[in-house]
């Protein structure tokens, strides 16, 4: 099954067991794992029209690896996107998608609400570089017209964002983006591919952690990017191959594998992830739950038109008592107290897993941003990321409800 012939035919479940499939002389059901790091030539000639361009082997594991490329083919054909380069890691691909592309006095322009490493990229070396960052309120349109009303190199956003789950209107930041002349990539790693697309939103790029739920337990790292054909085999494709943030083909294998279970894996997450959210929502010791597909998100009628699935993560604030500082200790051990009363959750930085997961962003994820910069995309130390597993949802709730008694 080719590629376009797939993506043209058949739903995302049907493409995660059929596409990206390379077998050997013996025909096996389970895709091979190539664990090489160099490739033979036929011949003398053979090996220097190789390195000419001339013709397209495989050569070195850096630059391509026949298990990777598996991996690039099934993830790109779930998304609908023309190409896919795979990386070591999620942030791996969130900086080539940018560095490979920005150079010094470009502007880049970016939603405020992001992964607190991502800042740390554009804060500690994109600006150090000459990189022009500005940043934008993502969640508001008329905040993205004034900032991108001059030119802009590339834009980038989180929707829905971490941990907050604040949304990008990304049909409008597309226009806005082609307008000013700027590159347009999403990070869809709450959506997941088969909740939100951006590119057919208008985006020119998506990228991934697919340690979160592609790999959906907890083994390997991973990242992608994925969009144009020109974006992604130029100057993405030469800048992994240089810098060597390759995806190593044992992780790369069991990534594909993944793929196969993605579509029951994070149906069946968001399924309790939106039953525990619309509970939590009304919940006396829950001071705000945070879920794209709640009625209560701020942003819900957006979320309706863009998301086909409203993600595995719910984000609270537990209940404190009027007039304790949100920012202060005292919110702080309430979150500690919940958190560490939970027997089904797992503490971990994670997301995306078939464990359930709770993580508190003001002393983990977000730790290195100022209490000003936590504050100004709304975490508090009231604020529990909730990733939501596998277990029987009634369980969950169970856990859940005896946990916030504790707040």
């Amino acid at each position: 099954m080719t590629h376009e012939d797939a993506a043209h035919s058949y739903g995302p479940d049907t493409l995660a067991l059929h596409t990206g499939i390379h077998r050997s002389d013996a025909n096996e059901m389970s895709e091979g794992l190539y664990l090489t790091q160099g490739y033979a030539y036929d011949s003398a000639e053979q090996a220097a029209a190789a390195f000419a361009g001339d013709i397209d082997v495989y050569m070195y594991s850096r630059y391509a690896n026949p298990t990777v490329t598996a991996f690039q083919e099934r993830l790109a054909a779930i998304e609908g996107a023309p190409a896919c380069f795979a990386t070591a890691t999620g942030m791996a691909a969130v900086f080539v998608s940018l560095a490979s592309v920005l150079k010094q006095g470009d502007r880049l322009v970016a939603g405020r609400a992001l992964f607190g490493s991502s800042i740390q990229v554009f804060t500690n070396y994109f600006e150090n570089w000459g990189i022009v960052v500005d940043y934008v309120d993502a969640h508001d349109n008329a905040d993205w017209a004034r900032a991108l009303a001059t030119p802009a190199k590339v834009v980038f956003v989180e929707s829905p964002s971490n941990p907050m789950q604040d949304l990008v209107d990304i049909r409008a930041v597309a226009t806005l983006s082609k307008a000013a002349g700027a590159l347009f990539i999403v990070d869809n790693v709450f959506a997941t591919p088969l909740g939100q697309k951006p590119l057919e939103l208008g985006a020119d790029a998506v990228v991934y952690s697919a340690t979160k739920h592609i790999d959906g337990q907890g083994r390997v790292l991973g990242g992608a990017i994925l969009g144009s054909d020109e974006y992604v085999n130029g100057p993405v494709k030469q800048m992994i191959r240089q810098m060597g943030a390759t995806l190593s083909p044992f992780n790369a294998w069991v990534l594909l594998k993944s793929l196969e279970t993605l579509g029951v894996r994070v149906k069946a997450q968001c399924s309790s992830a939106s039953q525990l959210a619309a509970w939590m929502d009304v919940h006396p010791r829950v001071a705000v739950a945070r879920y794209p597909l709640l009625p209560s998100h701020p942003q819900y009628e957006l979320a309706k038109s863009q998301m086909t699935l409203g993600g595995t993560l719910v984000t609270i604030d537990v209940a404190i008592p009027e007039g304790t500082d949100p920012a202060g200790t005292e919110a702080r051990a309430a979150a500690f107290r919940f958190m560490n009363a939970l027997e089904l959750f797992e503490v971990s930085n994670n997301l995306g897993d078939a464990k359930s997961i709770c993580t508190h962003p003001a002393t983990t994820t977000h730790n290195k941003l100022t209490p000003e910069g936590r504050a100004a995309v709304g975490i508090s130390e009231a604020t529990v990321r909730l990733s939501i597993g596998l277990e029987e949802f009634e369980d969950l709730r169970a856990d859940l409800a005896q946990a916030l008694d504790t707040v």
